[in-house]
């Protein structure tokens, strides 16, 4: 019985089975005026049938005639096309014409997906499809159907399944992350418009201790260990270059704001996730501050093998709670954890001047004892609303609060100026791009190492 409903399951007719059924309707109908057609009809029925059964002999003699294969990454990348690739390989020596339909997770939304095309006796093909994920989270593939007829009769299609359900994580964008250490490897971030100069080290830290040689500076004697060595020994210093930089993210309700498929928040994970990655191949420490109306997240700088492993299992996990963002919590926070000078980027959004006016104290009082870049966005949907030609009154209104707003942003960025801290006003698409800029930027002016 089990096998049977398996049968009925994967039993499909095609189109020209029921053509020729028509058809066939047709010839009995004309019996009733012309006998003979009627005949006629019955031994065309016969075939119809016999190569019926042929035909869905032919599809089920082999119990298992594919093997096939769909691979796609453990980890996809938020707001990046993904590859997945299908492989199927026939083990027939038949010729069949396959329709392939992957049931993709239904956050996708992809209800027409189908690949046709012929496979050859003991051959195999290979095809491949994109998927552009827009929310971080647990992604569910389910089966593969494959339909599959043979070249001649094409009177049956048989389904099959494969696959059980397999679940992909989306998280920050790793390709961008991998995209951008491959240039910082290279050195071709230059090619965005930095240039690297050469500074004399200005701070040190320890390295090591040693025995002391004529010239060295007695002022680097360390006294503790010439007592245990009986011989002068001194500390040895090089220049600084680990400097602390931490991406301080908004997940307050302004970062709810959609682009293109992705929130203000993701653009500013996967800008954060790939910032951290070329901090670290330039021998400094990236850290991690996320706040809304309470500190959420809270990760020390560190240089640690381990620590973009740590960056990436906590921006995963990031959602805003669409909550008013609490800026003075924010400066306390910051002034208790992070006793040393450091480069704070801080992703946020104001989209008025008073909403920055409102904050504005707060950015002062921690711009005194921090290099802080406070970056916010363009709204990029006003382009369009601003060189558009008006036709109405309402229209006309509509314009002009627009300009107003794209004007409020600059205005924003020259009152951040005045009070010497360093802004940058970006699409979101450029984030990531406009981020590393700014801090090669900074290291380039000395104001970090």
């Amino acid at each position: 019985m089990k096998s049977l409903k398996k049968f009925i399951a994967s039993f499909f007719l095609t189109n020209r089975f029921f053509y020729a059924l028509t058809a066939l309707v047709v010839q009995f109908f004309g019996g009733f005026f012309y006998p003979f057609l009627s005949i006629i009809g019955l031994i065309l029925l016969a075939v119809l049938i016999g190569a019926t059964v042929f035909d869905a002999w032919q599809l089920y003699k082999t119990k298992e005639p594919f093997i096939v294969e769909r691979n796609f990454a453990d980890k996809l990348s938020n707001g990046d096309e993904n590859m997945v690739f299908l492989t199927i390989e026939n083990t027939t020596n038949q010729t069949f014409d396959l329709q392939l339909i992957d049931e993709v997770p239904v956050q996708f939304q992809q209800r027409n997906f189908k690949v046709e095309f012929d496979l050859l006796p003991q051959k195999s093909k290979s095809v491949s499809y994109t998927v552009r994920p827009t929310e971080r989270g647990r992604y569910k593939f389910r089966k593969l159907n494959v339909f599959v007829s043979s070249m001649g009769l094409v009177l049956v299609k048989r389904k099959l399944r494969f696959f059980e359900e397999k679940e992909a994580a989306v998280y920050p964008s790793i390709i961008q992350m991998q995209r951008y250490e491959f240039l910082a490897i290279s050195n071709q971030l230059r090619e965005y418009g930095i240039k690297k100069l050469r500074r004399i080290g200005q701070s040190q830290e320890f390295e090591q201790i040693r025995e002391y040689v004529v010239g060295d500076d007695y002022r680097n004697i360390n006294w503790k260990a010439t007592g245990r060595r009986h011989a002068l020994m001194v500390n040895e210093y090089i220049d600084e270059r680990s400097q602390r930089v931490y991406s301080i993210i908004d997940k307050g309700r302004v970062m709810k704001m959609p682009f293109e498929g992705l929130t203000l928040l993701d653009y500013a994970i996967n800008a954060c996730l790939a910032l951290s990655n070329v901090v670290i191949k330039h021998q400094n420490k990236p850290g991690l501050v996320t706040f809304s109306s309470e500190i959420d997240t809270f990760l020390p700088a560190e240089k640690k093998a381990s620590q973009m492993n740590r960056l990436l299992e906590m921006l995963y996990a990031q959602q805003t709670d669409f909550k008013e963002s609490n800026y003075e919590q924010l400066f306390l926070h910051l002034r208790k954890r992070i006793k040393q000078r450091s480069l704070l980027l801080f992703f946020t959004n104001f989209e008025t001047k008073n909403a920055m006016y409102r904050q504005i104290k707060y950015l002062r009082s921690i711009s005194k004892k921090h290099v802080l870049v406070v970056i916010f966005f363009e709204n990029t949907e006003l382009k369009e609303i601003t060189q558009s030609q008006p036709e109405t009154v309402e229209d006309v209104y509509i314009k002009t609060i627009g300009k107003k707003f794209a004007y409020d942003k600059h205005l924003i960025v020259n009152e951040l100026t005045k009070y010497g801290i360093h802004s940058i006003l970006t699409k979101p698409e450029d984030l990531t791009v406009n981020t590393i800029n700014k801090y090669l930027e900074l290291r380039s002016r000395g104001l970090i190492n």
